[in-house]
């Protein structure tokens, strides 16, 4: 008996030794509010399994909750800064999303976001600067020796701060402004004949014009967004490092990159093999819904649910706007359950409830809801496509209005202009996607593409970040791209010596023939003569 407790015990030692040699550390550079949730879901994985996270995050964060008690380690950043002057921005962001871009041009619309980056970017730069300037910070995460760090670059930094510990990266993230920095930092194929330039509405099916649109909108992008991190980012990454670089090659040097789409959503298109898609890996199966609003639900009859949020940014609107809303909700025969913690519309109907939150993923996973009205975020989208709900999408900013469009063209969605928009919009809106059996079937083909992968998409992210804790890296998946100048890529070179060798042989046999011709011309002469 004792000789089979010990037995026992140096078996669960073993195990035990076993698992924590494959157990790593993880530094995480994350973004906040929707980005954080989505990331959320892929570091309580890893803890699960054993892995230390230490999430780098501001003390003002709004849905980083570093006070709760959880499995991961939280290092706060106490970032110098004026709490007023970062709520109002947050108004103004909000202002800008709602009245200020719908109204103005698709080019007034990038200057002026060009002008709000420019407002925050020296926000940015002080938790850039009070994170790798602060010694005994960045002491301390130099003697934890991180095994991989995880950063998303929206918020900038991140690869900084994993280039100066020399930890390797994994980057995560749906897509960076037009898709710049998958394109020129990752430097991820994008022809422009059929791959739209990312967030300006253009699907792969183009037009003559729209090609011609997508081409001049690439090489505006191209500039501007040059122009941003050269003026804001580059020679700050200089100066931290020492020696000159800029954020965009510090970029480049991301072992993975974790795209938070899948080929339900994307258009094909080519990619490279230290690319993954991994959308929907925060998606799971509905769970019952607390009892109040599933007797709401239940209430519904056969008309069933429409589930309505704007997100985690967006939780009021402008009076006369949710109005007209609540007008076109009041209409239809389906109960709605509204995410809304603004001011009680006037125009309200008795089928309409308000919540302060709602358990999006379980309500759109109950077989009652028949629609999904949203503003064309990527977690919800996910959501909608995991459980196969038909949206009406009112896109307000960032990548909502592209999502949307790729829903469109899949057949899964109609877009409305939240501007414009009339009750009798919204309302035509919803129930074409609730009576045309035509949404529903394209939305559970694309649920069923989704469910049928070999490996889910939380478990392909999980496997990455370990393949490079193992590995330290993964740089036999990075293209040689990465070491060639912008004319050896294009083969300019090739090019210019090739047509150098045509023009050297073109010469030569012009001259040969002109002196054959002088030649036989003087022969000629001399003839005559005699």
């Amino acid at each position: 008996m004792m000789s089979d407790k010990w037995a026992l015990v140096i078996l669960l030692l073993q195990l035990c030794s076993t698992d924590c040699g494959f157990c790593g550390k993880v530094l995480v550079w994350p973004c906040d509010m929707s980005h954080w949730l989505n990331l959320k879901t892929i570091l309580e994985e890893l803890t699960e399994r054993g892995h230390e996270v230490t999430v780098l995050t501001p003390a003002h964060a709004q849905l980083i909750d570093y006070k709760k008690p959880s499995q991961l380690n939280f290092e706060v950043l106490h970032v110098p800064y004026d709490k007023e002057l970062i709520e109002n921005v947050n108004d103004k962001f909000i202002n800008l999303a709602l009245n200020v871009l719908p109204n103005v041009t698709l080019w007034q619309s990038v200057i002026k976001m060009k002008e709000f980056f420019i407002e925050i970017t020296q926000f940015l730069k002080s938790m850039c600067e009070s994170t790798v300037y602060n010694q005994t910070l960045m002491k301390k995460l130099q003697e934890t020796k991180y095994d991989v760090m995880i950063i998303d670059p929206v918020m900038p930094c991140g690869e900084l701060v994993a280039e100066l510990l020399a930890v390797p990266f994994v980057i995560t993230l749906r897509a960076s402004l037009a898709g710049m920095k998958e394109k020129h930092c990752g430097k991820l194929p994008a022809p422009l004949s059929y791959v739209p330039v990312q967030m300006v509405g253009l699907t792969d099916r183009m037009t003559f014009l729209e090609r011609v649109k997508n081409t001049m909108l690439s090489i505006f992008f191209d500039f501007w967004v040059q122009d941003y991190d050269i003026h804001f980012w580059d020679q700050f990454y200089t100066e931290a490092l020492g020696r000159h670089t800029t954020l965009c090659e510090t970029l480049g040097k991301a072992e993975i990159w974790l795209i938070r789409t899948y080929w339900d959503f994307e258009f094909p298109r080519p990619h490279l093999p230290n690319f993954e898609f991994v959308g929907g890996l925060h998606c799971k199966p509905a769970k019952p819904l607390p009892k109040e609003i599933e007797e709401f639900v239940q209430k519904s009859g056969q008309h069933g649910i429409v589930v309505f949020s704007l997100g985690s940014v967006i939780q009021n609107l402008p009076e006369e706007k949710a109005n007209i809303i609540a007008s076109a909700l009041a209409q239809i025969p389906q109960k709605v359950l509204w995410r809304y913690t603004g001011k009680k519309p006037a125009t309200l109907g008795a089928n309409t409830r308000l919540y302060d939150w709602i358990p999006q993923n379980d309500l759109l996973g109950h077989p009652k809801t028949k629609a999904f009205l949203t503003h064309g975020g990527i977690n919800g989208i996910y959501e909608a496509i995991y459980h196969g709900v038909p949206m009406v999408g009112v896109p307000i900013f960032g990548d909502q209005h592209d999502n949307i469009i790729h829903m469109k063209a899949k057949g899964v969605a109609v877009e409305l202009n939240m501007n414009t928009m009339t009750s009798a919009d919204l309302l035509s809106a919803l129930r074409t996607v609730i009576n045309d059996p035509s949404y529903k079937k394209n939305a559970m083909r694309l649920s069923r593409i989704h469910h049928d992968q070999p490996v889910k998409p939380l478990d392909r992210a999980v496997f990455w970040m370990e393949f490079v804790m193992r590995h330290k890296g993964a740089k036999h998946l990075r293209p040689a791209i990465h070491d060639l100048t912008w004319f050896q890529y294009h083969s300019l070179d090739v090019i210019g010596f090739l047509l150098a060798c045509a023009a050297s042989a073109i010469f030569l046999v012009t001259k040969c023939c002109l002196f054959s011709c002088r030649k036989l011309g003087k022969t000629g002469k001399k003839k005559k003569k005699k």
